[in-house]
């Protein structure tokens, strides 16, 4: 230790530690520079280079044809695939070229003795565990890879995480970014720091819409709803009112759509900026919601949709935000629930900082079924 602190403080050896900081930086630039430009070499080459590793797709359903798309996709896999095989009692996708299907299952030893694989990947749990041992002594036989797409992938599509308890394997589901205790903490803080400085640059806006509001209906300047949050977990919602009192009397809870006779006018407007959303920065101050996130659903669709719409409540599995990535792609109000969904997920698997600011800088610009 004191030899290390001798060398910080330049006294023993007799090193300058501007020198030593300007050759730490700059190692460390040129080793990080050499690993991408070496990385890249490596990435053209595969690029412009026919794949030795021959794939074999025992399959010809969606997934097959999803897999297929990945393999081309990743070049440094340096695969190709050479053939389809068709599986009893599945459904051949739209996208699986019908000439490149060798066969069926029963013909799949003379296909590997004619085009020689390297690898056969399968798609499909129809065999049943029988045929699946044969498929696996017949790659054994000939030094071909075997891999297979397990079950649980055709209930849950996420990205799924393989654990080892001693020599059992366990397949589970991967772990969301916000998992993490130190990502929790850092979006808490980002959410914290964008609510106070939200807080203050809104109120004006705030203030100039309160007046609007009361000047054109009769009311409450603010509207304030039930909606499921982390966990599926009740909250109030606050936002400024858009709509006439008693909207829903008559048709009980719906989305807003285009042309919604239910807006005032100035609601119109509010809703197709977003301005209406800004008292939901307390929400995020209070820690109920965050700036970014799946946007809350209430209470009557939440219930409909958990049994309607596959993986809806996962969801949930994080605080809803103010705005979010189905939202800055258009998806609210009456539309697709499923897409929504597919997007709502998408942001839960891929979060980060990089990923939140860009979807709040997109909200600006989004007025896209803002109705």
């Amino acid at each position: 230790m004191s030899a290390v602190l001798g060398f910080a403080i330049k006294t023993n050896p007799p090193f300058s530690t501007h020198v030593v900081a300007v050759s730490f930086f700059s190692i460390s630039f040129f080793v990080i520079l050499e690993k991408y430009i070496l990385y890249r070499i490596e990435w053209n080459l595969a690029r412009h280079r026919p794949g030795r590793n021959l794939v074999l797709i025992l399959g010809t359903d969606a997934v097959a044809s999803r897999l297929s798309k990945i393999i081309k996709r990743e070049h440094m896999l340096r695969s190709r695939i050479i053939g389809y095989v068709h599986m009893e009692e599945t459904k051949t996708d739209k996208d699986v070229p019908q000439d490149h299907i060798l066969g069926t299952l029963s013909e799949l030893e003379t296909l590997v003795a004619t085009h020689h694989p390297d690898q056969i990947i399968l798609t499909s749990s129809t065999p049943g565990r029988g045929r699946m041992l044969e498929i696996m002594l017949l790659c054994e036989r000939n030094l071909v890879e075997f891999n297979m797409v397990p079950d649980v992938f055709f209930l849950m599509t996420t990205s799924m995480d393989v654990q080892t308890l001693e020599d059992i394997p366990l397949l589970g589901m991967r772990r969301w970014p916000l998992d993490i205790l130190w990502c929790r903490l850092v979006k808490r803080a980002e959410d914290i720091v964008g609510a106070m400085i939200g807080i203050i640059l809104a109120a004006p806006i705030v203030a100039v819409a309160a007046v609007l509001i009361k000047k054109e209906s009769p009311g409450p300047i603010f509207f304030s709803q039930d909606r499921c949050g982390e966990k599926g977990e009740p909250f109030t919602i606050h936002k400024l009112r858009t709509m006439h009192v008693d909207a829903e009397k008559d048709t009980g809870p719906v989305f807003a759509c285009e042309n919604d006779s239910r807006r005032t006018v100035i609601g119109a407007t509010l809703r197709r900026y977003n301005l209406d959303e800004l008292p939901q920065l307390w929400n995020v101050l209070r820690g109920e919601m965050s700036l970014v996130g799946p946007r809350p659903e209430r209470p009557h669709f939440v219930e409909k949709f958990k049994t309607d719409v596959s993986r809806y409540m996962w969801r949930h599995v994080s605080k809803p935000g103010m705005t979010g990535w189905a939202q800055v792609n258009g998806l609210r109000g009456d539309t697709s629930i499923e897409q929504r969904v597919k997007h709502d997920l998408y942001y839960l698997e891929n979060w980060s900082l990089a990923l939140d600011f860009k979807i709040l800088l997109k909200t600006f610009f989004t007025s896209h079924n803002a109705y």
